[in-house]
């Protein structure tokens, strides 16, 4: 093998000047893959070895490695359909950081921007020019996301395997009576400085918690008008491109989904999103249950306190709901178990629990048990399910029977299953038959990694992000609250 491989690499040498690099620039939008290698090895000639099998020279190829893969299509027409194959560039993208799934779905699904999602699926892969896309995303410049959630705030660089740190959110950063203006300024500047780079070196994604759920005028302008802010704060910093996308959005394309319904269990409120092809269906409505991780929290504190188990930090009795809490499947019959189980948080003594590791997210779904007056959670998802069938947004109902976990309290135990025979118990069969409910793909972080995913994409720069120029005519030819586009 290590003598055909020199001398398969000889003869490219001597006949072949050298090559540009891994791939030729372009969108790969449109293209047409190169017909498969085999249909062409009884007309095309390789000289020297013709007699070596077509499968053979293709695992030479895998093992040059993509840059001299590439250099080698500029030997012949011959070779250039061998150096093309998609087979070839497809492994090649399986050796990368990405995983194959998200790589696929993200060039199918997302290469065209946020206002277009084509109805592809994975068996038409193999129609993209896997070359094309492989030297597009090689030179997809590094994007800083910053993922405002509800909670706290992740950020960090797209190229990382997850975020390089936490902060306070957007709403709560600074001074709350201070301009919504000066404190994003302020945001933005202390991420910059603890990332320890220069805000015009590259693009940035900003995940935009959801905010005035209603559809209603005065709540298009207020997201509007802080999406326009946002815009407004990066470019007078010279960020070179923005993209600005929904938390609830960038939580499904984690999943590997355009159309759904996310519910996310944030900070203070829990939201019911339906989502159809990447965009928020206000219309239809978007439903907030009044209770999120924070009361989850207190709620245990409380049934700590009443087991004189006494603990006055919130972060330890957090981590103590993360280590311990879980769903139950049928809370009366988990009554009558020995549920007992323990755990130490660092700095802190062992603690042990009971009953209180279920009756925690119990009240997610019994909330009077809590002391509040609230639609449950299967309800609101119920509910939420019920506005999409009567909505009637396409033919084929089945888009809105994929539900979504994200927060990182959705991660509890239990939940998707609690949660999916709830609303087969609630549901008529019309609208229940075929409901999956998803846990959260990447944790805590769905949101963070789904705007990975979208900066990795080959067309990033060009189909999803809004360049400093483009705003600023934009703002000059329609003045404010122009954002609805993006």
């Amino acid at each position: 093998m290590a003598m055909l491989l020199r001398k398969v690499w000889g003869s490219v040498l001597a006949r072949a000047a050298p090559g540009p690099g891994p791939a030729a620039p372009g969108s790969p939008r449109g293209r047409r893959a190169q017909p498969p290698a085999e249909q062409y090895c009884a007309s095309l000639s390789l000289g020297a070895l013709d007699a070596v099998p077509t499968d053979v020279i293709a695992q030479i190829l895998r093992l040059l490695g993509p840059v001299d893969a590439a250099r080698s299509s500029a030997v012949c027409r011959a070779w250039r359909i061998l150096a093309s194959d998609n087979g070839l560039w497809a492994f090649f993208l399986r050796l990368g950081p990405e995983p194959w799934d998200l790589v696929v779905f993200a060039e199918t699904h997302l290469a065209y921007g946020p206002d277009s999602h084509p109805w592809l699926c994975f068996d038409n892969s193999p129609q993209l020019s896997f070359k094309q896309i492989y030297g597009l995303r090689a030179v997809v410049p590094g994007t800083l996301i910053v993922d405002g959630g509800s909670g706290y705030c992740k950020y960090g660089w797209s190229k990382y395997a997850a975020p390089s740190g936490r902060c306070a959110t957007f709403l709560e950063f600074g001074n709350i009576e201070s301009p919504m203006y000066a404190r994003l300024r302020h945001f933005f500047s202390t991420i910059y400085t603890r990332m320890q780079v220069k805000p015009s070196t590259q693009p940035v994604i900003v995940v935009l918690p959801l905010c005035h759920t209603d559809d209603t005028e005065s709540a298009w302008a207020s997201r509007k008008q802080y999406k326009e802010t946002i815009y407004s704060v990066l470019f007078d910093m010279n960020v070179p491109a923005v993209c600005a996308v929904d938390q609830a959005v960038l939580s499904l394309y984690a999943s590997k989904r355009t159309s759904g319904i996310v519910v996310h269990i944030g900070f203070n409120t829990t939201s019911v999103v339906p989502i159809f092809e990447g965009r928020v269906m206000y219309e239809i409505g978007v439903e907030t249950v009044g209770q999120g991780a924070l009361k989850l929290t207190g709620f245990l504190k409380e049934l700590m306190h009443q087991r004189n188990i006494f603990c006055e930090s919130l972060y330890t009795v957090r981590t103590i709901k993360e280590k311990l809490c879980y769903v139950a499947a049928d809370y009366e019959a988990e009554l009558r178990k020995d549920t007992q189980a323990s755990c130490e948080v660092d700095g802190e003594r062992l603690f042990t629990l009971s009953t209180e590791r279920f009756k925690t997210a119990e009240i997610l779904f019994q909330p009077h048990m809590g002391g509040m007056r609230a639609m449950g959670l299967h309800k609101a998802v119920a509910l939420c399910m019920d506005h999409c069938y009567n909505s009637e947004v396409v033919g084929d109902d089945s888009w809105y029977k994929t539900i979504v976990l994200a927060g990182g309290s959705s991660c509890l135990p239990g939940l998707p299953e609690r949660l999916e025979k709830e609303l087969h118990q609630l549901l008529p069969p019309y609208i229940s038959e075929g409901i999956r409910v998803v846990p959260p793909p990447f944790g805590t972080d769905s949101a963070w990694f789904g705007a990975k995913m979208i900066s990795n994409v080959s067309t990033f720069t060009e189909a999803w992000c809004v360049k400093k120029k483009q705003f600023r005519q934009k703002m000059r030819r329609n003045g404010p609250l122009f954002v609805n586009s993006w």
